[in-house]
Formats: structure tokens, sequence, C-alpha cells
């Protein structure tokens, strides 16, 4: 068979690289816009859905969780497909360094 060409395989027993890092500027727009709304919540929770009512994606919060920025709650016994979040504190320093970069 011939080799994957794909360069972000793993070979077997090897722990895969974080590709998240924690500063401000690798957060893309959407991440950046669903973790400021934890901010203003008890307990840093991350909403469900956005400001016109749509789920967010998966994929955001997937990459934000794998990033560090955001971390599991509690499962939701109703709806057990969705995640829960929080920010974690890594986040928070993260948006704010955001905002002093925004003020320079």
């Amino acid at each position: 068979m011939p080799e994957s060409k794909r360069t972000d395989v793993v070979e077997a027993g090897e722990k895969p690289a974080r590709t998240g890092t924690l500063k401000a500027g690798s957060l893309s727009a959407p991440q950046k816009r669903w973790l400021q709304r934890g901010l203003s919540q008890p307990g840093g929770k991350l909403p469900l859905f956005d400001d016109t009512g749509r789920e967010i994606p998966v994929r955001t919060i997937r990459a934000c969780i794998d990033a560090g920025w955001a971390e599991p709650w509690f499962s939701n016994p109703i709806k057990p497909d969705w995640l829960v979040c929080k920010l974690t504190p890594a986040a928070m320093k993260a948006l704010s360094a955001s905002q002093k970069d925004k003020k320079r």
C-alpha cells in the first residue's frame, strides 16, 4: 500500500501535537465571539445558541476545548449531544490580551 500523503497522520502510540495556542491572535472571529459571551455569564457559562438563535457549531466548540479555552461543564440529560461548556482561566487571559491589543 502506498504511504499516506497526509502530513497530519500520527504514528501509533504517539500523541498528536496540540495545535491550539493560548494567544489571543490565534482566536478565530467565531471563537472570540462565542468566548466573549461567556464573560458576562455566571461561572463563565458559554451559550449554546448565538444572538440569532442558531446553534453554535460543534466545530467551534471542539476547537475551543482542544485549545484549552473552554471546558465541558456538565452533561444535559435532556439533550446529551449538546456540549455545555464554561470558560477556562486561559480563555479569560486570551480575551483580556485581545482587548489590550485592540486599545493600542
